[in-house]
């Protein structure tokens, strides 16, 4: 048997390995505890972002929680905003159009209201908005107009009437607590405004002046104390958002004889919920922040600013007592069902999608550390043999090395899952 002299190259080459290899794995080791875009070597409160635990009243699916849409603003895809009047709309509008991170951004020219928000390389609009088509289908237009009404404008201005079934409309909506949105409409009507040119149609006709009399002769009602502003019975802001959320053709419209009121008033909850439910997205004015994240998650866009949260409104600074607030409650007791239910769905859709992007992140730091220990074998390896490991030697080590990178990849496995 041939033995071959160690040179003294060998043997310095050797024991320069053994203090690189030491290095090695205490970089290994510390990418496994430590990634580079991880924050786990840090000292946080856990979900410190989350909700607290949320009371469980209503019983949602997965489908109800997980609302994520592949929006394809290349194709036919339109985002309709349902705007309900003081819900923080205009400001959530204004998101849209200006806001969002676009391949083409909308253009707005100074001193216009509305922007042009087309497709890229294509000259159609993948919103439809006050701000970008305006009120095509009426002022403050409600749910039971838009379904009937969006599809033949959208199809009218970009002349594909052959095209309408293979379109996707995406409704979007923002609410608000009642009370705050009752005292912010009256504040608003105070000073003059009247959105008398509403269409309200239904059933393909406005109603008539029997079904929805006026609260007020005159131009409009400036200056009316609250108590009469809470007195009319005809007057919209009672349970606004339940019914420009609802289906006003399942009781006959603004008909009041039609269906008793108490049963009226049950429908139209039923159907308010199962609309809003069944949008892909909606937002909460006293969630401002949750408001954008779920709206990123939902449609994978993401906004240029982030919202801000402001609680110094007009309605805010507005003091009732508490017999007046009971009162505003008792008028609008639909919409305070409903702002309950919405509550829980935002709340419980935010807190899944939370979780949601974790298990996403930790899956994505996983396959990093697969990638990483790869590359650290590969060179392992090389580096062994560029210090003169021997064949059957070489092949022992690796071995040796594989079971180690094995047994710290079951252990990363049991502690990160």
């Amino acid at each position: 048997m041939n033995l071959r002299p160690t040179t003294m190259e060998e043997k310095f080459n050797r024991l320069l390995f053994i203090p690189i290899a030491a290095v090695l794995f205490l970089m290994i080791g510390y990418q496994y505890v430590c990634p580079a875009d991880s924050n786990t070597c840090y000292f946080r409160s856990a979900d410190e972002d989350l909700p607290s635990k949320i009371t469980s009243k209503f019983n949602f699916t997965e489908r109800d929680l997980d609302r994520h849409v592949d929006f394809n603003i290349r194709g036919d895809d339109v985002m309709v905003f349902l705007h309900i009047q003081k819900t923080g709309g205009t400001t959530f509008g204004r998101h849209l159009v200006k806001n969002i991170q676009l391949e083409q951004p909308c253009d707005c020219m100074p001193g216009q209201r509305k922007c042009t928000c087309h497709r890229p390389g294509r000259a159609e609009s993948w919103l439809f908005s006050r701000f970008s088509t305006g009120w095509s289908c009426g002022l403050h237009a409600d749910w039971t107009e838009l379904t009937s009404c969006v599809p033949v404008v959208m199809n009218k201005r970009d002349k594909k009437s052959a095209q309408k079934n293979k379109r996707n409309f995406y409704y979007i909506t923002m609410l608000r607590d009642p009370v705050s949105r009752f005292l912010s409409e009256w504040k608003h009507v105070q000073r003059g405004a009247t959105w008398k040119t509403a269409l309200h149609m239904c059933d393909g006709r406005p109603p008539t002046q029997d079904e929805l009399p006026a609260c007020y002769s005159g131009e409009d009602w400036t200056g009316v104390p609250l108590a009469d502003f809470m007195s009319c019975p005809s007057n919209l802001a009672n349970n606004r958002q339940v019914r420009m959320l609802a289906d006003l053709s399942l009781v006959g419209c603004y008909n009041m004889s039609s269906v008793s009121e108490l049963e009226r008033g049950r429908v139209l909850l039923a159907s308010a919920k199962a609309n809003l439910r069944n949008m892909v997205f909606y937002g909460l004015t006293e969630f401002q922040r949750k408001t954008q994240y779920l709206f990123e998650r939902t449609f994978g866009l993401r906004f240029i600013r982030a919202f801000t949260q402001i609680n110094s409104t007009r309605a805010a600074s507005v003091g009732i007592s508490e017999k007046v607030r009971w009162r505003i409650e008792g008028l609008n007791a639909l919409d305070v069902e409903l702002y309950e239910y919405a509550k829980e769905l935002f709340l419980r859709r935010y807190q899944h999608n939370r979780q949601r992007q974790r298990q996403e992140e930790r899956e994505r730091r996983w396959q990093e550390r697969q990638h990483r220990q790869r590359l650290h074998r590969t060179y392992l390896a090389e580096l062994w043999r560029l210090g003169g490991g021997g064949g059957g030697e070489e092949e022992e080590q690796g071995k040796g090395l594989e079971e180690v990178v094995t047994t710290e990849d079951y252990s990363s496995q049991v502690v990160r899952w």
